[in-house]
């Protein structure tokens, strides 16, 4: 990186008034200029385009971007890909950006450690903007950091029965992102022999893929917060179906796939968003699915796969200790734990469905005084028993070390609980992300025990990213050494203090494990259970 005479007054792009220096830098795909950050302790390259959407097939496979002729002025993170906002439809097609923060420190003979983020949201919603993900937190341990905005819902997720639209278009955008990286991160200052890829929720789940999958490995280390392959509805299946719902709600009758696609491609994008949003739940359908061919990413259910180059690989896995708290009003209202199960298991038989919720309530009426143990039961469902059999998964396969934890700090900047104004303490889903990253819901400095939280997690993440250890060294801020699944089941709980214990949510984790045995028969088209 280099910073060349070119001037600017910094409340451009700022808000300040301040004359400085724009960083520029000299890459292999042409000259990027950024914006020195306010407090002026690192460079930010924002809006860097790294594939381009096919306009005439939006659904289908990205490119890599083919480089900059004059200099991109990187000041911009406002981009979205099409998606809901509330009720109303946002974002544009040609939304595939990085945003890149580098260090003053970094330079192309001071190359630091590299993490890139991929964001959550259910493969629906979400960015990798400072809106949602800031990076001032993390930064300040002498890291470049990278956040990848992909292609969400129908753009990133149909999965239908057409070369066109084979499936799994967002995953193939962040892989065309962790290239870039791999490529070009080095003229940045950061090492492209030291990525961390991290990631909550849906990006743990593609990270998970990453490592199961067939193509090249393009980090070194990963960390999976709150998310797992395993889990009920990650992985779907080929649907023409959703393609003609969307086609027909936007006035247009069709039972041939080429000419959905080309319907549905010709469209705004907001229209479509808009569209796709009026069916049922049609975001627990339009997922990542078995693809095939030779750009494969899941060419196989993700129990089916296994993959040795995960052999000698360090990584992190961890979930909230109440995930569910997030979402009990949407799973609560279906009436019963055989509706919510039947989500993960086709055709259950009634005796198990009836075991498992006595397990959680015994013989209480389902009302809201259960809620507490619905909670639980949910979280156990599709986070905590997932994840335990993940960490198993790469085990098995070879992985090195494995660090677990279980967040379960409740605080002021708790930002899920804070978005969604729920009352009740204990940590959910997305809970920790306000412990890492700066968001615009945060507004106020955190308070003294928010902060040690802070500097606790911001440390364990970025030493793991440095040194394949979360905890190197121990201090008076992080007394115990966080000691590795692989040999006995630690994890670390984090929480007002850091406590070093095994075994989480034993009693239920063993239940389950009970639970999975007693139903062998797994569907081998749908991954579920009869």
């Amino acid at each position: 990186m280099r910073r060349d005479l070119w001037e600017r007054t910094a409340d451009k792009h700022c808000g300040s008034s301040v004359t400085a220096v724009d960083p520029l830098v000299d890459s292999k795909i042409g000259l990027i200029r950024g914006v020195q950050s306010q407090d002026g302790e690192y460079s930010m390259f924002l809006g860097v385009p790294y594939a381009l959407v096919d306009e005439n097939n939006p659904f289908g496979a990205s490119t890599p971007h083919p480089g900059f002729e004059t200099p991109f002025e990187a000041y911009n993170d406002t981009t979205v890909c099409p998606q809901m906002s509330g009720q109303t439809p946002i974002g544009t097609l040609q939304c595939l950006h990085l945003n890149i923060y580098v260090p003053n420190k970094a330079t192309t003979k001071n190359l630091l450690p590299v993490m890139v983020w991929i964001h959550g949201g259910g493969f629906s919603i979400g960015s990798g903007n400072r809106a949602d993900y800031s990076p001032e937190l993390l930064i300040k341990h002498d890291v470049v950091l990278v956040f990848i905005n992909y292609r969400l819902g129908p753009y990133g997720f149909l999965c239908l029965d057409s070369e066109k639209v084979p499936g799994n278009q967002g995953l193939k955008d962040q892989y065309l992102a962790l290239k870039w990286v791999k490529e070009n991160i080095r003229y940045f200052g950061g090492d492209p022999r030291m990525v961390t890829v991290f990631g909550e929720s849906a990006g743990a789940v593609s990270i998970e893929f990453f490592l199961l999958s067939h193509r090249e490995l393009l980090f070194q280390r990963a960390i999976m917060q709150s998310g797992s392959t395993l889990k009920p509805i990650a992985v779907s299946k080929l649907n023409n179906e959703i393609a003609f719902t969307i086609a027909s709600n936007m006035g247009y009758e069709t039972d041939n796939i080429e000419n959905a696609i080309r319907f549905l491609s010709e469209k705004d994008s907001d229209l479509v968003i808009a569209a796709t949003n009026e069916i049922e739940n049609v975001y627990q359908i339009i997922r990542p699915c078995v693809d095939s061919g030779s750009d494969a990413v899941i060419p196989d259910l993700p129990q089916n796969l296994g993959n040795k180059k995960i052999s000698g690989l360090n990584l992190m896995y961890g979930s909230n200790g109440e995930e569910m708290l997030a979402y009990y009003n949407k799973y609560f209202i279906k009436g019963s734990f055989g509706k919510v199960l039947e989500m993960g298991f086709e055709n259950l038989n009634e005796s198990i469905a009836q075991i498992i919720q006595q397990f959680y309530v015994g013989d209480a009426e389902f009302n809201d005084n259960i809620i507490p143990e619905f909670v639980q039961f949910g979280s156990d469902f599709f986070y905590n028993h997932p994840v335990e059999r993940s960490m198993n998964k790469m085990i098995e396969n070879g992985a090195k070390d494995i660090y677990y934890y279980v967040f379960n700090y409740s605080g002021h900047r708790n930002v899920m609980s804070k978005i969604l104004n729920i009352a009740h303490s204990g940590a959910t889903h997305g809970d920790e992300l306000g412990y890492l990253f700066g968001n615009d819901a945060l507004k106020d400095s955190p308070n003294e025990e928010d902060q040690l939280v802070i500097d606790r997690m911001t440390k364990m993440w970025t030493d793991f990213a440095k040194f394949g250890n979360p905890t190197p060294e121990i201090s008076d801020a992080i007394p115990d050494k966080w000691k590795s699944v692989s040999t006995k089941k630690y994890y670390m709980n984090i929480d007002s203090n850091l406590t070093l214990k095994t075994r989480p949510f034993h009693d239920r984790m063993a239940f389950w494990d009970l639970v999975y045995k007693a139903v062998q028969n797994p569907d081998p088209v749908t991954d579920k259970f009869v």
